[in-house]
């Protein structure tokens, strides 16, 4: 079921992981397409690649793929140029955008001068203007943050992709449902985390102006194996880092990891706790081939063609 309680598709996507070169990101791209994934999405971290030029390349190297942001850093993105970027990207490959936009890691956004205490006014209000001139309307804000008056895009797209909050905390997730046309959950969260996620999208979801459709997209760490030492060692930065950060126990880090079957039931577990797509980020060598091997053991996965 997807947040909104309709039934959906369930979703396949791979993220390009930010330490690769940006060059490798075409072919990378077309291997996923032909994997039968649904989905490619890039990152925008600060000094990595910029979330925009990786989108187009994707998508200028694939020809059905939807490419996903996640994430755009609202304290790094003005919302009419963000508007104007992302409208681009839309008319050219209409139907195959879904832009995420989240708050941006703290240290990093005062590394550049860009950190605000007015950090969830800020989301709000860079998503709503955001919407607003992807729809082709004028936008008027006068915000705690966001100031824009009377801008109209001169080519909106004539299908407006979703804009999506990559976000992680209660309020934010209440955000989210208010705001957003998705929510995208950070790795690390299993079927528990995503319920309780939900939970907090449906508070905000009741008291939207408008009601909407809601996709709720959930990255996750692979890393496909037989033999557990192995497994342990290439993900125990990982669950370290994470584990830090979700200020939670390592033992709840949630991965998808050890045999192709067990990484399957994971990925299963997140769709039955309420994911429409889940996205793989590859660990260690073999990206897709580890892609490929996890598909093959989803009976309800449907490959895209």
């Amino acid at each position: 079921m997807s947040a909104d309680g309709t039934s959906s598709r369930r979703r396949i996507g791979v993220m390009f992981d930010r330490d690769r070169e940006p060059e490798e990101l075409a072919a990378f791209a077309k291997a996923v397409e032909a994997s039968g994934a649904d989905d490619l999405w890039v990152v925008e971290d600060l000094a990595w690649a910029g979330s925009i030029a990786s989108a187009a390349l994707a998508l200028g190297a694939t020809e059905r793929l939807r490419v996903g942001i996640g994430i755009a850093p609202a304290p790094l993105r003005n919302p009419a140029l963000l508007a104007m970027e992302l409208a681009t990207l839309a008319r050219v490959f209409p139907g195959r955008l879904i832009a995420g936009i989240g708050h941006g890691a703290p240290p990093w956004m005062a590394q550049v001068g860009a950190e605000t205490p007015h950090k969830l006014a800020l989301l709000e209000e860079t998503i709503g203007a955001v919407r607003s001139l992807l729809r082709g309307r004028t936008a008027h804000v006068e915000g705690r943050v966001v100031r824009i008056d009377g801008v109209r895009l001169v080519h909106p797209p004539a299908e407006a992709p979703p804009v999506v909050a990559g976000v992680v905390r209660p309020r934010s997730l209440e955000l989210s449902g208010r705001a957003a046309d998705g929510t995208v959950v950070a790795e690390g969260h299993g079927p528990q985390a995503v319920t309780a996620a939900l939970e907090h999208i449906g508070k905000g979801r009741a008291t939207a102006t408008e009601p909407r459709p809601h996709e709720l997209v959930v990255l996750t760490h692979l890393c496909v194996g037989d033999d557990p030492a192995r497994i342990t060692a290439a993900t125990a930065p990982i669950v370290e880092e994470y584990a830090d950060w979700l200020r939670v126990p390592p033992g709840e880090v949630f991965l998808a990891a050890g045999p192709a079957t067990t990484a399957a039931d994971r990925v299963r577990g997140l769709w039955d706790a309420g994911a429409d797509t889940v996205v793989l980020r590859p660990v260690g060598d073999r990206p897709v081939e580890q892609v490929r091997e996890v598909l093959a053991h989803l009976e309800d996965f449907q490959p895209s063609r």
